[in-house]
C-alpha cells in the first residue's frame, strides 16, 4: 500500500532509454503494486534496495493546456518521458484546492490511497494531496536550483527597474489631464484596451477547445462589450466565438440559486439584507411588494426566510420568483442554444453571479472571465477555480502588485464600463412572447454607452487611434498608465479628484437605494470627518476634498497602512 512509502525519490542517472526512474522505498520488501495509468501499465516493485519505474503522470498548475506541455517536454527530453499530462488550463482546477487530485484520480479509475505526488510546493504537493489521502512527497529544489532562480529573478526585476525609471521620464513629459475625457483617453485607454486584449486570448485558447459562447453581462459587460468589439475591428483580431449581451444581475442569479436551496445564496443575502426584515427581502427576490403575515416583520434570518417562502404564507412571493426564473432560464437558452461551454465577461469583484448562477444551473458549464477578481467578502472559494480576474487576483491592495491599486477605488472601474440603464430586476414578455427585463434592449449596438460617460469615451477614442498592429503599444502604453492610473487613486489632485468622483452607485439587488462614493458632511467636528473616511466608497478622495491641507500626511499614513495589511495578507 503507497501509506507503507518511506522515501521517494528521482535518479536521472540512468542509461538505456534515458528516462529519470522512480525510486520507491517501503516498509515492506515484499510488497508490489500494479495499477493502470491512462495509456500506460506500470509495476512499481518495492524493496530496501533501488528499483525503477517510468515516471507516468504529470499533474501540474500551468497556464499551458496538456497538449502544449506534452509537446514541450517531447521537444527537450524525448518521447515516451510521461503517459499522460493533466493541466489546469484544461481542468480549470488547482493542485492548491486539490481539486485537481480528485480529477486525476477519477479520469485515471484510481482511489487517493493509491496515488504518489512528488513535488516542490509545500501547501500545493504536500498539505493538499495529504489532506484527501494521497501519500505526498515534499522534494525542495537544491540550493544551487534555488539561487539561480533568484538570480533570475534579480536580473528581471534589474531590468524592470530600468525599465521603470525610463518610463517615469516619459510620464514627467506626459500630456496634462484636463478633464475626464482626456483621463479616459490618456490613462484609462490603455489599460482597458490590455484589459481586452487579454479577454481576446482567453477567448480564442476557449474557441479553440470548445463550443463556446462568450456573454458580456449587464451592466458592465455593455461597455466592456463596446471596447472589446472596437479593438477586434481595429487591430483586426481574429475571433469567430458567438458573442452576446445577456440580461443578468446578482438578483436575477440569486433566484435560480434560491429554488435550488443553495448555501452560496444564504451567505449573499445574509450580507447583503442585513438589518432588513423578511418581508424586504421578499419583496426584493419577488420583485414586487407583498402583502405578508407579521411573521414576515421579524429580522432576516436566512433559515427562517426559506421556511417562510416555500410554506403556505409565502406561495404568491414563491411563485413571482419561480416565473422569474424561468423567462431567464429561457433567454439564457435562447442566446447559448446548444452551446457547450459558457463564458461570462463582467467587471468583478467576487464573482457572486458566477457562483449563484452556477448553484442554481448546475446543469451548465459556465466560467466567468472578468477585470479583478477579490474575496472581500470573505465567503467561499469554492467558484473561484472558474472565475479568472484577468488583471488583478487579489484580496487586497499590495505595493507589490501595481494593477491591484484599483482595489482602493473600485467603483471607479464599474462606473467606467456601466451605461445608463437599470440593473436587470424584472423579467416579462413582449407581444411575440420572447422574454424582456426592465433594462431595455442592450444587444449589440441598441445603446451607447458612452452617454454621460466621459471617462469610457475617451478610453475608446484611444482604441480607434490605434495602429493596426497596435498591440505592443497598447502594451507599452499601458505600463506607464497603470502608474498614472494609481498615482490618481492614492494622491488625486484636484483635476483628478473632479475626473474620477464617479456618482451615485446602487445598491441594487432589488433595491433602489443609492450611496455616493465621496459624502461632505458641514459644520462637523474634526473628529467626526476623520472617522467618516471608514463608510466613504473612495477614501482618498474624501481626505484630498475634507483636508485640503492636512491630506499630505494622510493620504502616506492611510497608504502605508493598506500597504501593510496587503504584506501582511500575502504571509498568510
Amino acid at each position: 500500500p503507497w501509506s507503507q512509502v518511506t522515501e521517494v525519490d528521482v535518479d536521472t542517472n540512468v542509461k538505456g532509454s534515458g528516462k529519470p526512474n522512480l525510486i520507491v522505498r517501503t516498509a515492506e520488501p515484499a510488497e508490489a503494486l500494479e495499477g493502470r495509468r491512462g495509456l500506460a501499465r506500470f509495476v512499481i516493485r518495492a524493496s530496501t534496495d533501488q528499483y525503477g519505474g517510468p515516471l507516468a503522470v504529470k499533474a501540474h498548475l500551468l497556464a499551458l493546456p496538456a497538449d502544449a506541455v506534452t509537446e514541450l517536454i517531447q521537444h527537450f527530453h524525448g518521447p515516451g518521458l510521461v503517459d499522460c499530462v493533466y493541466s489546469s488550463a484544461d481542468q480549470r482546477l488547482t493542485k492548491r484546492n486539490g481539486d485537481l487530485f480528485m480529477a486525476v484520480a477519477k479520469a485515471e479509475n484510481i482511489a487517493p490511497e493509491k496515488i504518489a505526488h512528488i513535488g516542490d510546493d509545500f501547501i500545493a504537493d504536500v498539505r493538499s494531496p495529504s489532506a484527501i489521502g494521497i501519500s505526498a512527497h515534499y522534494m525542495p529544489r537544491s540550493p544551487y536550483r534555488r539561487r539561480i532562480r533568484t538570480a533570475n529573478g534579480a536580473s528581471v526585476e534589474a531590468g524592470r527597474l530600468l525599465r521603470r525609471g525610463m518610463r517615469s521620464k516619459e510620464r514627467r513629459s506626459a500630456p496634462a489631464i484636463d478633464g475626464s475625457y482626456s483621463f479616459g483617453r490618456l490613462v484609462l485607454g490603455p489599460i482597458v484596451a490590455q484589459f481586452c486584449l487579454r479577454i481576446w486570448l482567453y477567448a480564442k485558447g476557449a474557441e479553440a477547445a470548445d463550443n463556446a459562447a462568450l456573454l458580456f453581462c449587464a451592466r458592465g459587460g455593455i461597455g466592456i462589450r463596446e471596447a472589446f468589439e472596437r479593438l477586434l475591428l481595429r487591430l483586426k483580431l481574429p475571433l469567430d466565438m458567438q458573442r452576446e449581451n445577456v440580461m443578468i444581475s446578482r438578483l436575477v442569479a440569486a433566484r435560480a440559486a434560491l429554488l435550488a436551496q443553495s448555501h452560496a445564496l444564504v451567505q449573499e443575502l445574509d450580507r447583503e439584507f442585513h438589518g432588513d426584515t423578511l418581508g424586504d427581502v421578499a419583496n426584493a427576490l419577488g420583485g414586487r411588494a407583498y402583502e405578508l403575515s407579521p411573521a414576515w416583520n421579524h429580522p432576516f434570518a436566512a433559515r427562517q426566510f426559506i421556511d417562510l417562502l416555500f410554506g403556505s404564507s409565502g406561495a404568491e412571493a414563491l411563485a413571482d420568483i419561480q416565473r422569474q426564473n424561468t423567462l431567464f432560464a429561457r433567454h439564457l437558452k435562447r442566446l447559448t442554444g446548444d452551446t457547450q461551454r459558457i463564458i461570462l465577461c463582467d467587471t468583478g469583484l467576487y464573482g457572486s453571479t458566477q457562483r449563484l448562477l452556477a448553484s442554481g444551473f448546475p446543469e451548465l458549464r459556465v466560467e466567468t472571465i472578468q477585470f479583478a477578481r477579490s474575496n472581500y467578502k470573505g465567503h467561499g472559494e469554492e467558484h473561484f477555480s472558474r472565475v479568472a480576474g484577468l488583471m488583478v487576483e487579489q484580496n487586497f491592495y499590495s505595493p507589490l502588485n501595481l494593477s491591484s491599486c484599483v482595489l482602493r477605488y473600485w467603483h471607479l472601474v464599474e462606473s467606467l464600463f456601466e451605461p445608463a440603464v437599470s440593473s436587470v430586476r424584472i423579467f416579462s414578455e413582449n407581444e411575440a412572447g420572447e422574454p424582456i427585463a426592465n433594462c431595455g434592449d442592450i444587444t449589440f449596438g441598441a445603446i451607447d454607452p458612452t452617454e454621460k460617460n466621459a471617462l469610457l469615451a475617451g478610453a475608446l477614442a484611444y482604441i480607434d487611434a490605434l495602429p493596426e498592429a497596435g498591440g505592443a503599444v497598447v502594451l507599452r502604453d499601458a505600463e506607464a498608465a497603470w502608474w498614472r492610473l494609481k498615482h490618481a487613486i492614492t494622491q488625486p489632485t484636484a483635476t483628478e479628484l473632479q475626473c474620477l468622483e464617479v456618482g451615485g452607485r446602487s445598491v441594487d439587488f432589488g433595491r433602489s437605494d443609492v450611496r455616493d462614493v465621496v459624502t461632505s458632511e458641514r459644520n462637523v467636528t474634526l473628529t467626526t470627518k476623520i472617522r467618516s473616511l471608514k463608510t466613504q466608497l473612495w477614501r482618498e478622495g474624501a481626505i484630498a476634498r475634507e483636508f485640503p491641507i492636512m491630506k499630505h500626511a494622510l493620504l502616506p499614513m492611510f497608504g502605508s497602512i493598506l500597504s501593510l495589511r496587503g504584506l501582511l495578507a500575502r504571509q498568510r
